[in-house]
Protein backbone atom coordinates (compact mmCIF):
# COMPACT_ATOMS: atom_id res chain seq x y z
CA UNK A 1 0.00 0.00 0.00
CA UNK A 2 3.24 2.47 0.48
CA UNK A 3 3.93 3.58 -1.53
CA UNK A 4 1.24 3.28 -3.47
CA UNK A 5 0.83 1.39 -6.89
CA UNK A 6 -2.74 1.48 -8.11
CA UNK A 7 -4.92 5.04 -8.57
CA UNK A 8 -7.27 3.64 -5.43
CA UNK A 9 -4.27 2.92 -3.43
CA UNK A 10 -2.72 6.46 -3.83
CA UNK A 11 -6.77 7.54 -2.82
CA UNK A 12 -6.46 5.46 0.45
CA UNK A 13 -2.75 6.48 1.23
CA UNK A 14 -3.14 10.35 0.44
CA UNK A 15 -6.30 11.85 -0.08
CA UNK A 16 -9.02 9.57 2.51
CA UNK A 17 -6.92 10.02 5.72
CA UNK A 18 -7.21 14.45 5.63
CA UNK A 19 -10.86 14.02 4.27
CA UNK A 20 -11.57 12.07 7.59
CA UNK A 21 -9.83 14.16 9.82
CA UNK A 22 -11.41 17.69 8.26
CA UNK A 23 -15.13 15.75 8.56
CA UNK A 24 -14.46 15.00 11.77
CA UNK A 25 -13.42 18.97 12.77
CA UNK A 26 -16.39 20.48 10.73
CA UNK A 27 -18.99 18.42 12.30
CA UNK A 28 -17.44 18.77 15.95
CA UNK A 29 -17.56 22.91 15.14
CA UNK A 30 -20.22 24.49 13.50
CA UNK A 31 -23.94 24.83 14.22
CA UNK A 32 -26.02 22.53 12.56
CA UNK A 33 -27.21 24.94 9.83
CA UNK A 34 -23.49 25.45 9.00
CA UNK A 35 -23.45 21.84 8.20
CA UNK A 36 -26.50 21.50 6.21
CA UNK A 37 -25.16 24.36 3.74
CA UNK A 38 -22.04 22.85 3.65
CA UNK A 39 -23.23 19.40 2.54
CA UNK A 40 -25.69 21.20 0.25
CA UNK A 41 -23.23 23.29 -1.28
CA UNK A 42 -20.21 20.47 -1.56
CA UNK A 43 -23.16 18.27 -3.18
CA UNK A 44 -23.73 20.82 -5.62
CA UNK A 45 -20.18 21.67 -6.43
CA UNK A 46 -19.17 17.75 -6.64
CA UNK A 47 -21.73 16.86 -8.85
CA UNK A 48 -20.92 20.09 -11.10
CA UNK A 49 -17.19 18.88 -10.95
CA UNK A 50 -17.43 15.54 -12.09
CA UNK A 51 -20.17 16.81 -15.23
CA UNK A 52 -17.94 19.75 -15.92
CA UNK A 53 -14.47 17.61 -16.00
CA UNK A 54 -14.88 14.56 -17.31
CA UNK A 55 -15.86 15.10 -21.11
CA UNK A 56 -12.46 17.49 -20.98
CA UNK A 57 -10.39 15.05 -19.36
CA UNK A 58 -11.77 12.30 -21.74
CA UNK A 59 -10.73 13.84 -24.72
CA UNK A 60 -6.99 14.99 -23.60
CA UNK A 61 -6.53 11.48 -22.35
CA UNK A 62 -7.56 10.87 -26.22
CA UNK A 63 -5.11 13.49 -27.18
CA UNK A 64 -2.32 11.44 -25.15
CA UNK A 65 -1.90 14.42 -22.73
CA UNK A 66 -1.18 11.73 -20.66
CA UNK A 67 -1.06 8.44 -19.46
CA UNK A 68 -0.81 5.91 -16.78
CA UNK A 69 1.41 3.37 -15.61
CA UNK A 70 0.73 -0.53 -16.08
CA UNK A 71 -1.38 -1.97 -13.88
CA UNK A 72 -2.27 1.55 -12.09
CA UNK A 73 -6.28 1.62 -13.96
CA UNK A 74 -8.35 -0.74 -12.28
CA UNK A 75 -11.28 0.46 -14.81
CA UNK A 76 -12.59 3.58 -16.82
CA UNK A 77 -15.65 5.32 -17.49
CA UNK A 78 -14.93 5.79 -21.58
CA UNK A 79 -11.09 6.99 -21.75
CA UNK A 80 -11.06 8.11 -18.07
CA UNK A 81 -10.14 5.69 -15.33
CA UNK A 82 -12.43 5.30 -12.16
CA UNK A 83 -9.92 6.22 -9.83
CA UNK A 84 -9.53 9.96 -11.82
CA UNK A 85 -13.19 9.71 -11.48
CA UNK A 86 -13.29 9.45 -7.76
CA UNK A 87 -10.86 12.45 -7.91
CA UNK A 88 -13.43 14.58 -9.44
CA UNK A 89 -15.73 13.98 -6.14
CA UNK A 90 -12.43 13.76 -3.40
CA UNK A 91 -10.57 17.38 -4.22
CA UNK A 92 -13.97 19.06 -3.53
CA UNK A 93 -14.23 17.60 -0.72
CA UNK A 94 -11.12 18.15 0.73
CA UNK A 95 -11.19 21.56 -0.43
CA UNK A 96 -15.03 22.24 1.01
CA UNK A 97 -13.60 20.76 4.25
CA UNK A 98 -10.70 23.03 4.78
CA UNK A 99 -12.70 26.44 3.47
CA UNK A 100 -15.18 25.30 6.69
CA UNK A 101 -12.34 26.26 8.91
CA UNK A 102 -12.37 29.76 8.06
CA UNK A 103 -15.21 32.73 8.48
CA UNK A 104 -17.24 33.76 4.94
CA UNK A 105 -18.72 36.99 5.77
CA UNK A 106 -22.22 37.47 3.72
CA UNK A 107 -23.97 40.30 4.66
CA UNK A 108 -23.17 42.81 2.21
CA UNK A 109 -26.35 42.78 -0.64
CA UNK A 110 -25.96 40.26 -3.73
CA UNK A 111 -26.25 43.60 -6.14
CA UNK A 112 -23.88 44.12 -8.58
CA UNK A 113 -23.78 47.23 -11.35
CA UNK A 114 -23.83 46.21 -15.10
CA UNK A 115 -20.33 47.50 -14.92
CA UNK A 116 -19.36 45.21 -12.12
CA UNK A 117 -20.90 41.80 -13.85
CA UNK A 118 -19.23 42.62 -16.76
CA UNK A 119 -15.84 43.09 -15.31
CA UNK A 120 -15.98 39.80 -14.13
CA UNK A 121 -17.60 38.01 -17.10
CA UNK A 122 -14.98 39.44 -19.38
CA UNK A 123 -12.22 38.97 -17.22
CA UNK A 124 -13.18 35.30 -16.95
CA UNK A 125 -13.88 35.18 -20.72
CA UNK A 126 -10.51 37.04 -22.12
CA UNK A 127 -8.85 34.29 -20.10
CA UNK A 128 -10.58 31.59 -21.96
CA UNK A 129 -9.54 33.25 -25.23
CA UNK A 130 -6.03 33.20 -23.99
CA UNK A 131 -6.02 29.40 -23.38
CA UNK A 132 -7.94 29.11 -26.88
CA UNK A 133 -5.27 30.81 -28.81
CA UNK A 134 -2.93 28.62 -26.93
CA UNK A 135 -4.04 25.22 -27.98
CA UNK A 136 -2.87 26.07 -31.36
CA UNK A 137 0.74 24.54 -30.59
CA UNK A 138 1.40 21.62 -29.35
CA UNK A 139 3.71 22.48 -26.43
CA UNK A 140 0.98 24.62 -25.42
CA UNK A 141 -1.74 21.95 -25.81
CA UNK A 142 -2.05 20.96 -22.19
CA UNK A 143 -1.98 24.43 -20.51
CA UNK A 144 -4.16 25.73 -23.09
CA UNK A 145 -6.81 23.47 -22.70
CA UNK A 146 -6.45 24.40 -18.84
CA UNK A 147 -6.96 27.98 -19.08
CA UNK A 148 -9.63 27.56 -21.91
CA UNK A 149 -11.80 25.31 -20.32
CA UNK A 150 -11.52 27.29 -16.45
CA UNK A 151 -12.37 30.48 -18.14
CA UNK A 152 -16.25 30.00 -18.48
CA UNK A 153 -16.45 28.96 -15.01
CA UNK A 154 -14.16 32.09 -14.17
CA UNK A 155 -16.69 34.29 -16.02
CA UNK A 156 -19.74 33.05 -14.59
CA UNK A 157 -18.34 32.99 -10.86
CA UNK A 158 -16.66 36.61 -10.94
CA UNK A 159 -19.56 38.32 -12.75
CA UNK A 160 -21.55 36.90 -10.16
CA UNK A 161 -19.81 38.21 -7.34
CA UNK A 162 -16.05 39.18 -8.16
CA UNK A 163 -16.39 41.94 -5.33
CA UNK A 164 -17.53 39.30 -2.67
CA UNK A 165 -14.98 37.47 -3.57
CA UNK A 166 -12.50 40.03 -3.08
CA UNK A 167 -14.01 41.16 0.50
CA UNK A 168 -12.85 37.61 1.25
CA UNK A 169 -9.99 37.41 -0.39
CA UNK A 170 -7.88 36.42 2.80
CA UNK A 171 -10.18 33.66 3.40
CA UNK A 172 -10.17 32.75 -0.32
CA UNK A 173 -6.14 32.85 -0.69
CA UNK A 174 -5.96 30.30 2.64
CA UNK A 175 -9.04 28.06 1.49
CA UNK A 176 -7.00 27.90 -2.19
CA UNK A 177 -3.59 28.16 -1.18
CA UNK A 178 -3.19 25.11 1.39
CA UNK A 179 -4.87 22.12 -0.47
CA UNK A 180 -3.56 23.35 -3.46
CA UNK A 181 0.17 22.68 -1.98
CA UNK A 182 -1.04 19.41 -0.66
CA UNK A 183 -2.24 18.25 -4.24
CA UNK A 184 0.93 19.50 -5.88
CA UNK A 185 2.96 17.91 -3.30
CA UNK A 186 0.57 14.81 -4.38
CA UNK A 187 0.60 15.09 -8.12
CA UNK A 188 4.82 15.27 -7.89
CA UNK A 189 5.19 12.13 -6.04
CA UNK A 190 2.58 10.09 -8.41
CA UNK A 191 4.34 11.19 -11.12
CA UNK A 192 7.85 10.06 -9.64
CA UNK A 193 5.99 6.70 -8.70
CA UNK A 194 5.05 6.22 -12.51
CA UNK A 195 1.25 5.80 -11.65
CA UNK A 196 0.13 8.69 -14.38
CA UNK A 197 2.89 10.32 -17.36
CA UNK A 198 2.62 13.90 -18.38
CA UNK A 199 3.47 13.57 -22.08
CA UNK A 200 6.38 16.13 -22.48
CA UNK A 201 5.62 17.16 -25.91
CA UNK A 202 2.53 18.92 -25.39
CA UNK A 203 4.05 20.98 -22.08
CA UNK A 204 6.02 23.94 -22.29
CA UNK A 205 8.94 22.25 -20.23
CA UNK A 206 8.74 23.80 -17.11
CA UNK A 207 8.18 21.96 -14.09
CA UNK A 208 9.79 23.28 -10.34
CA UNK A 209 10.82 20.70 -8.70
CA UNK A 210 9.64 18.55 -10.98
CA UNK A 211 5.92 18.91 -10.71
CA UNK A 212 5.30 20.15 -14.92
CA UNK A 213 3.93 23.99 -14.41
CA UNK A 214 0.17 22.40 -16.25
CA UNK A 215 -0.51 20.47 -13.37
CA UNK A 216 0.21 22.93 -10.92
CA UNK A 217 -2.49 25.21 -12.65
CA UNK A 218 -4.74 23.22 -12.70
CA UNK A 219 -5.04 22.30 -9.37
CA UNK A 220 -4.45 25.79 -8.44
CA UNK A 221 -7.56 26.59 -10.72
CA UNK A 222 -9.51 23.84 -10.11
CA UNK A 223 -9.39 24.84 -5.84
CA UNK A 224 -10.51 28.29 -7.30
CA UNK A 225 -13.75 26.73 -8.72
CA UNK A 226 -14.42 24.81 -5.02
CA UNK A 227 -13.47 27.67 -3.09
CA UNK A 228 -15.21 30.60 -5.06
CA UNK A 229 -18.33 28.36 -6.04
CA UNK A 230 -18.54 27.71 -2.09
CA UNK A 231 -18.46 31.43 -1.35
CA UNK A 232 -20.81 33.16 -3.76
CA UNK A 233 -23.29 30.23 -3.07
CA UNK A 234 -23.43 30.93 0.85
CA UNK A 235 -23.12 34.29 -0.40
CA UNK A 236 -26.44 33.85 -2.21
CA UNK A 237 -28.15 31.99 0.48
CA UNK A 238 -27.75 34.21 3.44
CA UNK A 239 -29.29 36.91 1.31
CA UNK A 240 -31.44 35.52 -1.65
CA UNK A 241 -34.93 37.06 0.21
CA UNK A 242 -33.32 40.59 0.50
CA UNK A 243 -32.52 40.20 -3.00
CA UNK A 244 -35.79 38.24 -4.30
CA UNK A 245 -38.03 41.38 -2.72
Amino acid sequence: MFPPETYLQFHTVAMLPPIIGLTLLAWLRPPDHERRRLVSGLAIITALAVIYTLPWDHYLIGRGVWAYGEDVVAGRLGRVPIGEVLFFVLQPILTALWLARFPVPTDRPLALSTRQRAAGVGAGLGLGAVGGLLLTAESTLYLGAIIAWAGPILAIQWGFGWTQLWRCRRTVTLAVGVPTVYLWILDRTAISLGLWIIAPETTVGIAPFGLPIEEAVFFLVTNLFVVQGLVLYWWLLDNWGAWAE
